[in-house]
């Protein structure tokens, strides 16, 4: 039985790996399906202090550190948690494996809000995407379409636009409030980039004679807009669907700390109240491992 079983292998659940194997504790991460989280899916770094790089580069970086002290990682996802603090927590994992420990840190994240509108699904690989730094490559000098208007969303425009002929962001809103203003001014900079305001998608369909794999993606305004891919940024839902439907979510499906069992703590994007970010996330899974540690110092 290991004291620290964490969920996750982003920065929270990193920083929370080498906190809790520092402490002296035996560390077991168990990391979903690749390293880094969300995070892994950054190109550049611009605003996590002392580090300029690529997400992925960064959470090697931290995967390594923890591991020097001990910390192990295994590449499963949860599939639900039974037990208590009195007989342990086991932790079912889709390797068929269970995994055992004293504590539990939740560090689950969060994944891209689903586009549900008609034809979303059907073209979800063939055009539409959730991730610009994964699929951006494949076009290069074609036309694309970002959906979305907070911080993600520009970001992703501006990879593209370095990719792309041309870049359109459509946004139901009347300008970009929750975007940060470098963003904003980075994109207006953009002669390749266009923004469509107080519109959204209202379909998705394939040209009638299905040329070149392209798109047409309609608005609500009535127009159609003929692209080689969509990129979709519309926000992010927490991965806690492993969780039984009696742990208490807010109203974004994260979990509060406060309402969660003896034993069991909360860590970066999954955790009620905080900002998404790295740093916040950093913090948050340092939090959570000095909590766990005095947790289980108290139980000697």
């Amino acid at each position: 039985m290991y004291d620290v079983l964490i969920l996750g292998s982003g920065p929270a659940g990193l920083t929370a790996a080498l906190y809790a194997a520092r402490g002296g504790k035996s560390t077991l991460v168990l990391g979903g399906t690749t390293l880094g989280g969300q995070m892994a899916g950054i190109a550049t770094l611009e605003n996590y202090p002392g580090f300029r790089g690529s997400g992925m580069q960064l959470a090697e970086f931290m995967a390594d550190q923890a591991k020097s002290f001990g910390a192990e990682i295994k590449f499963v996802s949860a599939a639900g948690i039974a037990g208590d603090c009195e007989s342990g927590f086991a932790i079912g994992c889709d390797d068929g494996q269970t995994y055992t420990g004293r504590t539990v840190i939740i560090a689950t994240g969060a994944s891209p809000r689903r586009l549900d509108i008609a034809g979303a699904r059907e073209f979800m690989g063939r055009g539409v995407s959730y991730c610009a730094t994964c699929d951006g490559f494949f076009y290069s000098g074609r036309n694309v379409m970002v959906l979305g208007g907070g911080n993600s969303a520009l970001n992703d425009a501006l990879y593209l636009a370095d990719l792309a002929n041309k870049v359109t962001i459509v946004y139901r809103k009347s300008e970009f409030f929750r975007a940060e203003n470098v963003l904003r001014e980075r994109v207006a900079a953009r002669e390749n980039i266009e923004c469509l305001f107080n519109t959204d998608l209202e379909r998705i369909s394939s040209m009638p004679d299905g040329e070149n794999g392209e798109l047409i993606a309609t608005t609500t305004d009535g127009r159609d807009i003929v692209v080689d891919g969509i990129f979709v940024a519309i926000g992010h839902e927490a991965n806690t669907d492993y969780l039984t439907e009696d742990v208490s979510r807010d109203e974004m499906g994260r979990l509060m700390p406060e309402k969660m069992p003896d034993g069991v703590f909360v860590a970066g994007d999954v955790h009620s109240g905080v900002k998404m970010q790295i740093a916040t996330a950093v913090g948050t899974g340092c939090t959570a491992a000095m909590d766990a540690i005095a947790y289980l110092n108290a139980k000697k």
